[in-house]
């Protein structure tokens, strides 16, 4: 008999189950329509980014939108969003950090002392319970992933439309662990041209298709340098590459994003909510479109 997806009605044991059972329920007081994880094969291509600038042009088309900043060991987003307080805590849960425009946030940085200490530490942080696994390196992945659940069963959300989770760099334990926690329901693959594209996206392709979760699209970040006088686009770092890739899957490139020092500007300054451009212009709509039904 075929498998109906139905776990809650399946007496049947099989891995599928295995993982449904991994994702728990979030807070009682929230409500999650749709989560999407923004993910890449290795840091510094601009996957934080192309998280905050999604969460911004969304929540400008009406939505509710929440970032969920689970890069554990190497958060950026409350720097993009200027964003420097304490999390607060009631007896209802986690209260989620709303940016200047009304996006909710949670970052590890809300619960660290100082924030320009490196994240070494893994476990519970709540209550002031921190246990420190230095040594135990292969719980690494499982522990981080427990951080992210508290993220998603601890903090108040309330009434989101678009969560985008800013996932950890890579494709190995880590992020495929995360992914076993969340109910995801699409994957935003962010590359940049000089990265080995067909690679990375064969993993995440393998994995994605592993934890039974669409990969929505690529995004390249750092794709061309625009002349700012006559607006000719310089590709720096050869083009084509992502465009080949994402071919062979069958996967559409939702976006090129040029390298553009105004936009570095506003993210340092915590600005982003400030940001001109009609790049993810496209993503969000085939999000709207795809993930609405």
């Amino acid at each position: 008999m075929g498998c109906t997806h139905d776990c809650s009605s399946c007496g049947e044991s099989c891995e599928s189950k295995e993982k449904e059972n991994l994702i728990k329920a979030p807070n009682p007081a929230s409500t999650v329509r749709r989560v999407i994880a923004v993910m890449s094969g290795k840091g510094g291509v601009g996957k934080s980014l192309v998280t905050a600038l999604m969460s911004v042009l969304m929540q400008r088309r009406g939505h509710q939108t929440a970032v969920m900043d689970a890069d554990v060991t190497g958060p950026s987003v409350p720097r993009m969003f200027g964003i420097k307080g304490r999390a607060d805590g009631t007896e209802a849960g986690i209260q989620p950090i709303d940016t200047k425009t009304g996006i909710e946030t949670v970052s590890i940085n809300y619960f660290l002392e100082d924030t320009s200490e490196p994240v070494v530490w893994r476990g519970p942080i709540l209550g002031g319970v921190v246990t420190q696994f230095w040594t135990e390196v292969i719980w690494r992945g499982p522990i981080i992933a427990n951080v992210v659940t508290q993220f998603w069963t601890d903090v108040v959300w309330g009434d989101v439309d678009y969560m985008f989770v800013d996932m950890p760099p890579g494709t190995g334990d880590i992020p495929l662990t995360v992914l076993q926690s969340l109910p995801v329901d699409g994957i935003i693959m962010v590359t940049s041209p000089q990265e080995l594209v067909a690679d990375v996206v064969e993993k995440a392709v393998k994995m994605a298709k592993m934890m039974n979760i669409p990969i929505l699209g690529l995004v390249e970040n750092m794709s061309y340098v625009e002349c700012p006088g006559c607006r000719e686009k310089i590709y720096l770092y050869g083009k084509g590459k992502t465009e080949e890739t994402a071919a062979r899957y069958a996967l559409p490139v939702l976006a090129q994003i040029p390298i553009t020092p105004d936009l570095a500007s506003l993210c340092d300054r915590g600005l982003v909510e400030l940001f001109e451009g009609s790049w993810l212009d496209d993503a969000c709509t085939m999000i709207e479109t795809v993930l609405s039904k």
